[in-house]
């Protein structure tokens, strides 16, 4: 089984002739059409708000589309907010965690809507910035989280979040220090590429919502599903279907929240790697061919640009889109770093590639560019959109080595 590209080969050859590789390359069309039904399948909640995980892609030119088509911003430390602050967002949530009180002032001031991780942080946040009229509370239910027989993750093992009884006594402390609106989040698996997960996990947050209210007198004003629904990244997967899986978290709250007198909820969304994933490419050329005990394909993009294959073990498709039909051959591809896990794939049936070739590394739109890092002094490759009209223009240069450099003039280091 195989991935289509969203770019033909011969446009991308015109963007390679105008722009080196290796570069990370988005969809437009694609993102804007992913908002789109997105806000569709959650229409019938009327405060539905999707809060993009900037941590996924912090691109201003891609949070600027984000942003047209009516997307808030999820923030994971200061700087996540200071660059969603100066593109003139004002729906942030603020979840972070292991907090600095100076992230806290910062995002108080900017009017951001703070998701403590820890029921200690209701104390601390008093303390450094005063406690804001709303506030969520990051749930953990510990355990492990199954859908069917299924094994979707481990919560309990997870640093994020508060136990129920935490939770409830939280929510109890904060009504007294006058909050007046309030949220509840919860996150418990990640990259779940099945339509029960959001409608499985919005029920539980649904029903603890009811226990919330009868234990505390805390009527909920929204939930927070978080993320979670992810991306096929596998071809023989099937991709997830955001109009199924927003019947399905209505079908739960028609039969929880409602009939309880609580059909004024409004659902939040977190969705990073769903949103922009399948929309970016990591486009890079063949540099070399190597035999030894296997065949290695060399090319000049390597973990530093794409860190999930080499940190996780993850699976990313890859095309060769300058020989799609060639005889296939079971190769590893392979970047540049001094590093044995510097590969994107590991003896994989991959049509016969040249120097030369380029290749197209699948689902990169999402924590992709923005897991980058300069091991070995690799410089971090540029970000270009393919734009609706069929153009393409640079929304991040590469950087140079003036750049890596910068931090270091003046430091036994001199220009």
């Amino acid at each position: 089984m195989t991935k289509e590209p969203f770019i033909s080969k011969e446009a991308l050859e015109v963007i390679t002739a105008a722009f080196p590789t290796p570069f990370h390359l988005y969809d437009e069309k694609g993102i804007r059409e992913k908002a789109r039904a997105l806000y569709q399948a959650f229409s019938w909640n009327k405060g539905f708000k999707e809060y993009f995980a900037v941590k996924a892609t912090p691109t201003p030119a891609i949070l600027k589309i984000l942003q047209e088509e009516g997307c808030g911003v999820d923030c994971a430390t200061d700087v996540e907010v200071m660059m969603s602050e100066k593109l003139g967002f004002k729906d942030i949530m603020f979840t972070s965690n292991d907090t600095q009180g100076s992230e806290f002032v910062y995002a108080r001031e900017v009017g951001a809507i703070i998701n403590l991780d820890a029921y200690e942080h209701i104390a601390f946040l008093k303390e450094v910035a005063g406690i804001p009229e709303a506030v969520c509370l990051r749930y953990n239910p510990g355990g492990v989280f199954s859908l069917g027989t299924d094994i979707m993750d481990h919560p309990e093992e997870s640093k994020f979040g508060m136990t129920k009884e935490q939770l409830l006594q939280g929510y109890r402390e904060l009504k007294e220090l006058g909050v007046k609106e309030f949220g509840l989040h919860a996150f418990l698996a990640s990259n779940t590429v099945t339509n029960d997960y959001y409608p499985t996990l919005a029920r539980q947050l649904f029903e603890l919502a009811l226990e919330i209210r009868e234990q505390t007198g805390v009527t909920l004003d929204f939930i927070n599903l978080s993320g979670g629904i992810g991306v096929n990244y596998r071809p023989e997967q099937e991709a997830n279907d955001i109009a199924v899986i927003g019947e399905g978290v209505r079908k739960a709250y028609e039969e929880v929240l409602t009939p309880a007198g609580m059909g004024e909820v409004k659902i939040y969304t977190e969705l990073g790697r769903f949103m922009l994933a399948p929309h970016g490419h990591l486009v890079t050329k063949v540099l070399h061919r190597k035999e030894t005990y296997r065949t290695y394909i060399g090319v000049d993009a390597s973990a530093a640009n794409l860190m999930r294959p080499a940190f996780y073990g993850a699976y990313h498709h890859i095309t060769n889109i300058s020989r799609p039909d060639a005889p296939l051959e079971v190769v590893d591809v392979v970047g540049s770093l001094c590093e044995n896990n510097d590969k994107f794939a590991v003896q994989r049936d991959l049509p016969q590639a040249e120097v030369g070739d380029t290749l197209v590394i699948h689902d990169a739109g999402a924590h992709g560019f923005s897991m980058g890092y300069n091991y070995n002094g690799r410089l971090r490759s540029a970000e270009i959109l393919l734009q609706e009209d069929g153009s393409a223009r640079m929304i991040r240069r590469a950087e140079k080595p003036e750049d890596y450099f910068a931090t270091l003039y003046g430091f036994d280091f001199e220009k």
